[in-house]
């Protein structure tokens, strides 16, 4: 039956090597018709099997990589003609376009390219970003906006009789590390060589409309460029024109390739959607007008896989947590006026108002929001200005990952008694289909401050709690910081009941652990997603005569004293997280245990290794699944009960 197991439906061996001299700047007859067979060879192909990744569900991206096959195909044909004059590797800035590299690692042979129907399968080793040493082939990691071209300048330094390629975005150019990339470049003159592909699209719209200023030409020339060409980047002839000028110039230089996103198919071209991965019928309406009907049967026999654990101790309806952040706010703007509310709140986006749920509070209090572009360092500062007035309130968000790139800006914040309110979701691993590079998992770096000072690490367990946290802590002065993870979880319910733990009652207290069920064997402390996993365990742990408790930690970094004299005193304490386990909660509770002179038994689960891909595959593979809990329980209880 066709499907991920297929032969792969198009021949790359219709790929035809060409040799080209950038001396050279007009395309012969022959050339530009191979140039045009190859693009749409190499198109055809990332429309394919990008969306395999819609088919399973494990998302994807789809539009940035189909649209820079033209340039790929020309710096490919240089490196051919001349292979000592180049760093023979197309450096990539933007991670999502990772299609392109898994391409060219089936182009080189690295990748059988039937491998490639497996994009962004669990363990398939083809995750949503490009990853050094795991996918055969692949030359380079990419993955956070902004870093690449700097470490490129490395190169370039490190090589400096060859040219170095870079592939950039108008989205990854908003980052500042690219500012302080091209001062640097122009300075020592890097033969630095940047193709850029401005589509004017990035996940939260057109840069065009909320960044309204930036020009990707007018930035780069007043960087100091020796050359910046804006140029159509579908004229293959003034594309071959426009590289072949920058290639041969002395420094850094640019080439802007202006197009819409995802140029030629007709559901998403140009639009915001074309970011992401192409939706199954829209890849299937695209192969079958361009007389490829039988590709359909592949994705319609790809599908989802579940996951198939039933757990006991929370609800079969689940929440998310990131989107009910957004409603949370609302419900505390709901109480003030529309002009109370702008003069007293300030809520700034990084392009990603629909992945972090603030795109709810654009849309119901949109005088408190403001647009921006992806810039969480310069955003993050403009939140804690707004806070800088001791009644004046900034939020901000973003993911997870990204907390480890605005530490600096926390810390002047703190410095200036700001009032800021970060939502950082996506944190630890779960459903983290892009992979190492987006994992949340360093998120007490926050915690930052010298032990005069307090902030407030809150990760909610689910959307009951979560709102309970931002209705009580919105309006607290200082930095206060909210974890949510792209998952969807369950709602905790209490002991021997289907009533829900964060029922309508439920007060919020900062600081406060909380009691969800008692034992004398020993205690789990978790928080966040992994408390529903850790509620399955210890119930298990009970049904089978082991007197477990539970406690949840919604506050991470503050110390309950009563709480943990209580645990303390237990013959065994276990930290269950997904943050990392080097920087997490763990690596903490067992110091404040010891400054209490109190000594039970004591283990840590966290996450520690890099991700596996897929989506709820993540868990089990970093050893926390219930299972893998209920395991460690035991062994904790044995050599506690031994001890004793």
């Amino acid at each position: 039956m066709p499907g991920a197991d297929s032969e792969f439906p198009i021949d790359l061996k219709q790929f035809k090597k060409l040799s080209l001299d950038p001396k050279k700047p007009q395309l012969t007859d022959t050339e530009r018709a191979t140039l045009k067979a190859n693009i749409q060879l190499l198109r055809d192909v990332i429309v394919l099997f990008t969306a395999t990744g819609a088919a399973r569900g494990v998302s994807g991206h789809t539009g940035g990589a189909y649209d820079t096959v033209p340039e790929v195909c020309m710096l490919l044909a240089m490196i051919e003609g001349s292979p000592a004059d180049y760093v023979p590797i197309l450096f990539d800035e933007a991670g999502h376009r990772v299609a392109t590299q898994y391409l060219l690692s089936a182009l080189e042979g690295s990748l059988p390219a039937s491998h490639l129907l497996h994009y962004r399968e669990a363990n398939s080793k083809l995750p949503g970003h490009p990853e050094l040493g795991l996918t055969p082939g692949v030359k380079f990691s990419s993955g956070r906006l902004g870093h690449v071209w700097p470490w490129v300048n490395g190169i370039a330094l490190a090589n400096p009789s060859k040219t170095v390629f870079c592939l950039g975005s108008d989205g990854s150019q908003q980052e500042g590390n690219d500012a302080e990339a091209a001062r640097l470049a122009v300075a020592k003159g890097l033969n630095v060589k940047l193709f850029i592909d401005d589509n004017d699209v990035t996940i939260a719209g057109h840069p065009s409309e909320y960044l309204k200023g930036f020009e990707l030409g007018r930035t780069l020339e007043g960087h100091g460029l020796s050359k910046v060409v804006t140029v159509d980047g579908e004229d293959v002839d003034a594309l071959w024109k426009a590289i072949a000028e920058v290639v041969t110039c002395d420094g850094p230089a640019a080439v802007i390739s202006k197009r819409k996103m995802a140029p030629g198919i007709a559901d998403i071209e140009g639009s915001i959607h074309g970011h992401d991965v192409i939706p199954v019928k829209s890849a299937i309406k695209y192969f079958e007008s361009r007389g490829y009907p039988s590709f359909g049967d592949i994705l319609n026999n790809i599908k989802p896989l579940s996951q198939p654990y039933l757990y006991v101790g929370c609800s079969k309806d689940l929440g998310a947590n990131r989107v009910v952040f957004g409603e949370a706010v609302n419900l505390v703007l709901d109480k003030l006026s529309k002009e109370e509310a702008k003069a007293k709140v300030m809520v700034i986006d990084s392009d990603l108002e629909g992945s972090t749920g603030i795109k709810v509070i654009h849309q119901k209090h949109p005088e408190v929001f403001v647009g921006s572009g992806i810039m969480e360092r310069g955003n993050f500062s403009a939140a804690a200005g707004f806070g800088f007035d001791k009644d004046k309130f900034g939020v901000f968000s973003t993911f997870s990952a990204f907390l480890e790139m605005v530490v600096s800006e926390v810390t002047m914040a703190r410095l200036n008694n700001c009032n800021v309110l970060c939502h950082f979701s996506h944190a630890g691993v779960d459903e983290m289909a892009d992979n190492t590079c987006h994992f949340g998992v360093n998120n007490m770096f926050a915690d930052n401050g010298l032990s005069d000072v307090e902030s407030f690490l809150y990760f909610p367990a689910d959307a009951a709690q979560m709102t309970a946290v931002v209705q009580r802590v919105f309006f607290e002065r200082g930095l206060r910081f909210v974890f949510s993870t792209r998952s969807k979880v369950p709602y905790i319910l209490k002991p021997d009941s289907n009533d829900r733990f964060y029922g309508p009652d439920y007060k919020f207290v900062p600081g406060k652990d909380e009691v969800i069920v008692d034992g004398k064997a020993g205690y789990v402390v978790s928080f966040g997603d992994m408390l529903y996993r850790s509620y399955d365990a210890v119930l298990r742990c009970r049904q089978e005569g082991l007197d477990v408790g539970l406690i949840n930690k919604p506050t991470l970094n503050i110390v309950d004293e009563q709480t943990i004299m209580k645990i303390g005193q237990s013959p065994f304490v276990l930290v269950v997280e997904s943050f990392n386990q080097k920087t997490g909660l763990g690596a903490r509770f067992g110091t404040w245990l010891l400054e209490r002179q109190l000594t039970p038994k004591f283990g840590y689960m966290g996450t520690t290794k890099e991700g596996c891909g897929g989506l709820w595959e993540q868990i089990p593979h970093q050893g926390l699944d219930p299972q893998s809990i209920i395991l460690k329980i035991k062994r904790l209880a044995q050599a506690a009960a031994v001890t004793h």
